[in-house]
């Protein structure tokens, strides 16, 4: 009988071990293990150098370590689908560019709510978009272009990163303005395009300049115009593409970080902090600053306001560009 009670003891102990066990990982505190931050885009675009720039600062602090992990496809709405599905943690996090509001009006039917299946936690940077051409280009100006354009239509063409894609709607933009006919050819990716540019197979690119600046300064490519309203403070010496015979254009590019829907706030607040702290570091913003970037930290509510005003403000531009889904 003795023994009988002895076992049955030792056994509800167990039980409320093993019942604990979980409840004790679900309070260690925020964070207590790796933080993966998923590129959905190619190892070399632009969106998979800030987030490595960003993650190895934030891992510096040795609280945790931020992995990044590149998940393209699908005009960037791969890797946005699986982070909307994720347990919403702390421990996934993705790094979205433009394109994440481009693709609310691109694709009619996504598996993913682009504003209520995410919590935003903050901007990060934005970079204007570079007109480029092979360093051994005949053009040397966007005037070149618009010429050349003129006198041969459908012969000129562009590359870009894939259809609906900021590369792509920068040089739709530029194709209604200037009132030329130019044929957009589309890469599964920023560095793919670059290459056939920089070996003459493409014309020209509105490529990211943390993609193209680096290959400009190594002489293989040539940079003619900045897609932003103004100059960019980090390329002072490159002529925005409304100064360069199309007044009014103006294209901007941005990359923040969203977590998944349901996301506690203290630790959205927590990222936010730690995010802070990397783009303040002078070490990142002198990185940033090659590559064509300016960080842009932002409250989580003043990013989500962001983005909703971009799917709006770049609507009537995809709808127009013939860009959309379906078309």
């Amino acid at each position: 009988m003795i023994r009988s009670i002895r076992g049955a003891v030792v056994a509800l102990s167990s039980s409320l071990l093993l019942a604990a066990a979980p409840a004790a990982v679900a309070q260690a505190p925020y964070p207590a293990k790796p933080v993966r931050l998923v590129v959905p885009f190619s190892a070399g675009s632009a969106t998979d150098i800030l987030a490595r720039i960003i993650g190895t600062k934030m891992s510096e602090g040795g609280t945790y370590q931020v992995i990044v992990d590149n998940r393209p496809g699908a005009g960037g709405t791969l890797g946005a689908t699986g982070v909307a599905k994720a347990a919403p943690d702390g421990y996934t996090l993705i790094l979205v560019s433009v394109g994440h509001a481009i693709n609310a009006t691109l694709y009619p039917r996504l598996a993913y709510d682009t504003v209520k299946d995410f919590a935003p936690v903050s901007l990060v940077a934005t970079v204007p978009n570079v007109l480029v051409v092979s360093a051994g280009s005949k053009y040397k100006s966007v005037h070149d272009l618009v010429t050349a354009a003129r006198a041969a239509p459908g012969k000129l063409n562009f590359d870009s990163a894939g259809s609906g894609s900021s590369t792509h709607l920068s040089g739709e933009m530029f194709r209604m303005q200037a009132g030329i006919d130019i044929v957009h050819i589309p890469y599964k990716g920023t560095g793919e395009a670059l290459t056939d540019v920089m070996a003459g197979r493409g014309d020209m690119m509105f490529a990211p300049t943390v993609s193209a600046m680096p290959f400009v300064r190594q002489g293989k490519l040539r940079a003619l115009a900045v897609t932003t309203a103004r100059r960019s403070s980090s390329l002072p010496d490159i002529p925005t593409v409304a100064e360069s015979g199309l007044p009014g254009y103006a294209f901007d590019s941005w990359f923040g970080i969203l977590a998944p829907a349901g996301t506690p706030k203290e630790i959205v607040d927590t990222l936010n902090a730690d995010i802070g702290k990397a783009l303040a570091a002078p070490d990142v913003r002198e990185r940033l600053a090659a590559q064509g970037a300016e960080p842009k930290r932002s409250s989580p509510q003043e990013f989500a306001s962001y983005i909703q005003a971009e799917i709006g403000k770049l609507a009537p531009v995809i709808r127009q560009s013939g860009a959309l889904a379906g078309q």
